[in-house]
């Protein structure tokens, strides 16, 4: 697990670092990463270094000094370096005579700029910082857009400019923002890292000394060990009773799907007994014969933990089953229209709230309840608090926060999750984690990362979409893997 803090925390604790650090210390540290990181870009892109191509795009001030000093490094391991200035004026003057005493190509027009990105074996976008807001200025747009045209990789220094670093969003509707198939950061990670993390491509984290001026990370993020250490195992003394016992009222008549998805995750992601309860019985018992299926809640019997929403409708009957669910006082998990009934009904927010529920909305779900916004960390913290339940918001980057402030985020890092049916999917292992003793935060961190991760592996080939059968088919095969890396 690791952790991803504001862009405002990181430069309150910057502060400290350089009062007690010669001056440029910090800049040459980090631009030494960059460069070690482009040097390694080009020699897995291209075979080599030595006469490789590299065009570093630098705006004003520290960002732009970064990526100076960067081509320093670069043009002493024998790369040919060129610089656009997008701001000569305000360009780092340090790092602009350090690149020109080794003789580095200095250009200050867009039209010379675009040659040279054209002919670029790698870009390095050293714009804009974790300060700016917004989209590209049009020649720095136009520059990002000629590497996006002419295909060359671009190395983002510490987040893709363009990009909001707080929120993961682009600027306005028809801003440009850069595209970057890699991005190095320093001292801590950003929420732009994890929240656009297909923009931002892969990341690399250079330490420049901040930890211990670091507060606790308002965001978490969990790896595959947090996740498979935390996924209950039975031991020698448990039974099907022990395991944990998950009830399902999900489906109707027109949505029996939803019934077979969620049960069949419950059943799948080591819940030891799912009891269901709903109109879809029949169609649950013939694809999962282990299943103990009824008609109603009351007839259920004895579990853990509820999952209920899915395909439920949002009739009468709907919010009298959820009503039922709640009254019983036991951990829920509240997905689709069991979200939609809680922004319909006062009374059903007033039962959810304060007790160990977790809701599972997407962004059209959430908006019954709360208002979203740009900023979805913040919309899911703020909900969270105000409704007393644990918030799961499904989207490219998944967030689960906590009415206690905890937030986690999981990068999903594609959409293909976002398929009818994931969600339901989604709903079952999470509500067997429920029934097995996890806290909401927990569950709906832990369901998350192995609900993608078994889209990746039911998808087999990468970038293909994912039917929900396939993503629940390979839950086996996706917590054996997290379990693996627990080990």
């Amino acid at each position: 697990m690791y952790g991803v803090w504001t862009p405002e925390q990181v430069r309150a604790a910057e502060e400290p670092v350089l009062a007690r650090t010669p001056e440029g210390a910090l800049m040459r540290r980090a631009a030494h990463g960059v460069a070690r990181v482009a040097l390694a870009e080009l020699q897995r892109r291209t075979g080599g270094v030595a006469g490789r191509r590299v065009v570093v795009l630098a705006g004003a001030g520290n960002n732009g000094g970064d990526g100076l000093w960067a081509g320093y490094e670069l043009r002493r391991r024998g790369v040919a370096v060129t610089a656009v200035l997008l701001s000569p004026d305000r360009a780092h003057p340090a790092g602009l005579a350090a690149l020109r005493r080794l003789r580095g190509r200095v250009l200050t027009d867009v039209e010379h700029g675009v040659a040279a990105v054209d002919h670029a074996d790698l870009v390095l976008d050293a714009i804009v910082g974790t300060g700016a807001r917004g989209g590209l200025r049009p020649e720095a747009a136009t520059l990002a857009g000629a590497a996006a045209t002419a295909g060359v990789p671009v190395l983002a220094v510490d987040t893709p400019s363009g990009v909001d670093p707080l929120t993961g969003m682009p600027g306005e509707p028809g801003d440009t923002a850069v595209q970057a198939a890699a991005t190095v950061t320093f001292g801590a990670r950003k929420p732009v890292h994890v929240l656009a993390e297909p923009r931002c491509g892969s990341v690399t984290l250079i330490d420049i000394g901040l930890g211990p001026e670091l507060p606790p990370p308002p965001i978490t993020v969990l790896e595959a060990a947090d996740v498979g250490a935390r996924w209950p195992v039975p031991g020698p003394g448990d039974d099907k009773y022990t395991q944990g016992v998950v009830g399902v009222a999900a489906g109707s008549a027109t949505y029996p799907g939803a019934a077979v998805l969620a049960s069949g995750a419950a059943a799948l992601s080591t819940s030891g007994m799912v009891r269901y309860a709903g109109s879809a019985a029949d169609e649950v018992r013939a694809a999962w014969p282990e299943i103990v299926a009824t008609d109603t809640v009351g007839e259920a019997g004895r579990v853990q933990a509820w999952v209920v929403g899915p395909g439920l409708g949002t009739d009468d009957a709907g919010a009298q089953t959820l009503g039922d669910v709640l009254d019983a006082g036991l951990p829920v998990l509240a997905d689709a229209d069991a979200v939609t009934l809680l922004g319909q009904h006062a009374e059903l927010r007033a039962k959810a709230s304060g007790s160990p529920v977790l809701i599972t909305p997407h962004a059209g779900e959430f908006g019954r309840v709360a208002e979203l916004g740009d900023d979805r960390v913040d919309a899911a913290r703020r909900a969270a608090e105000d409704l007393g339940v644990t918030v799961l918001l499904k989207g490219n980057a998944t967030i689960v926060a906590a009415p206690d402030g905890r937030v986690l985020v999981h990068p999903a890092g594609s959409a293909w999750l976002a398929t009818a049916g994931s969600g339901d999917v989604l709903s079952g292992v999470a509500g067997a984690l429920l029934a097995a003793g996890l806290d909401p935060w927990w569950a709906g961190g832990c369901a998350a990362f192995v609900h993608a991760r078994a889209a990746e592996i039911g998808a087999g080939t990468p970038g293909v979409p994912v039917p929900a059968s396939h993503v629940q088919r390979a839950l086996p095969a996706a917590i054996r893997s997290v379990r693996e890396a627990a080990r």
